[in-house]
């Protein structure tokens, strides 16, 4: 057998775009901001970005970006082992550490390479992880490629956590990863249950907080400090793709698991640096989420305002703190419709369907950003309600 039949036979994609009903990849020709040009359409409102803090247009952060640029060059040349550390990186890595209160910080090129190379260095055979079933992908690539036992345990179910530490005993190491905010359902890890099993089983913790970072907490530091549990957690992971309007990842812990990471991490060692165009578009939105605590104030305001209007509408969607708001549908091929007519009316959102969330359980994922006005939550809440009404998601 040829090893493309698999790809000649994938025909799901085609048929969809056949239909006119493919929701993936619009191209913007635009950059990202609360309305954007996206496939030839324009003022399209965009409510479906990881852009939480509105950063990614700040000129600001786009003339760090420029000045890194014209400093170091397009790019590094290498990995950070080798000749790719440049001195930015080390002060991007000094001030997020003093940031997050850790005692060191460790950069990666991407989030998902921070979590595949955590992972696969601080757990190998011999050791357990406990990971939720609703965690990010690389979360579960990392554990892959970690080489240890992985168990999962249902979302945010803490009585079957502790079923599977006990089992596991309190003298196997083991560790305990879980997202701070779950990106698709954008709901929060029970962090106070989790900490108090990993202290009673003696196992260790990894927050992969991409989504709280910026967004929560009173600093801005993320889930554990929402929850005042900084000092309970022992890794951070954190991503610069959304609120720090960049792209990389980062690790923030104690000073010998850092060391040892950074030179066993095989993502790291052998993945060329953080560019020095991502590196100064992050530290600059750093410290813009260091002294505009008024941004992500504004951000759950208006997450406030969405949820109220979508429960007044009779929307069905997930409850929460968070922008991060999934409207539930219900059906694949009526959430690529929803999808369509809702782009066809100037919005843009994010169809979720299998095998993201159960068959029947089918969302579309909408995410605010900060620098959205009051004025176009309400112009969106109305086109849903337009576009609900006439696909019989809520009542005429």
């Amino acid at each position: 057998m040829d090893l493309f039949e698999k790809c000649y036979d994938y025909t799901i994609a085609k048929e969809a775009m056949a239909a006119g009903l493919y929701p993936y990849f619009h191209a913007l020709q635009s950059g990202q901001d609360t309305e954007v040009t996206m496939s030839d359409q324009d003022n399209v409102l965009m409510i479906g970005s990881n852009n939480y803090l509105g950063l990614t247009s700040d000129p600001r952060v786009k003339q760090a970006a420029i000045e890194a640029t014209e400093k170091y060059g397009s790019g590094c040349s290498g990995s950070r082992f080798l000749n790719g550390t440049l001195d930015i990186h080390l002060t991007l890595e000094e001030r997020l550490a003093q940031f997050m209160h850790k005692e060191k910080a460790l950069l990666f090129s991407a989030g998902f390479l921070a979590n595949l190379g955590i992972i696969s260095a601080i757990a190998g055979r011999g050791d357990y992880i406990l990971c939720d079933r609703a965690n990010h992908a690389s979360i579960y690539d990392g554990c892959r490629l970690s080489f240890a036992k992985m168990f999962k345990y249902d979302h945010n179910d803490m009585e079957d956590l502790e079923k599977l530490l006990q089992k596991l005993g309190t003298e196997a190491p083991k560790l305990i990863i879980t997202d701070g905010v779950f990106s698709m359902e954008g709901d929060l890890a029970n962090l106070p249950e989790i900490v108090r099993l990993a202290r009673k089983y003696n196992a260790r913790i990894l927050v992969d907080d991409a989504h709280g970072v910026g967004v929560l907490g009173a600093n801005g530091r993320g889930t554990a400090e929402y929850f005042g549990l900084e000092d309970e957690v022992d890794m951070i992971m954190g991503t610069f793709s959304k609120s720090f309007a960049s792209l990389g990842g980062f690790l923030v812990t104690s000073e010998p698991v850092c060391h040892y990471i950074q030179h066993v991490s095989r993502p790291l060692i052998f993945t060329a640096s953080m560019t020095p165009a991502s590196t100064g578009a992050a530290l600059k939105a750093l410290e813009l989420i260091e002294t505009e605590p008024q941004r992500r104030q504004h951000l759950l305001t208006i997450a406030e305002q969405f949820r109220a209007g979508l429960k007044q509408l009779g929307f069905t969607f997930s409850p929460g703190v968070t922008p991060i708001i999934p409207i539930l549908v219900g059906d694949m091929g009526k959430t690529f419709m929803v999808c369509k007519v809702l782009f066809e009316n100037g919005i843009y959102v994010n169809p979720v369907v299998a095998p993201a969330v159960p068959a029947d359980a089918t969302l579309i994922r909408t995410s605010l950003t900060a620098t959205h006005t009051v004025e176009q939550i309400d112009r969106a809440l109305a086109i849903l309600a337009k576009v609900g009404r006439e696909m019989e998601i809520i009542p005429a």
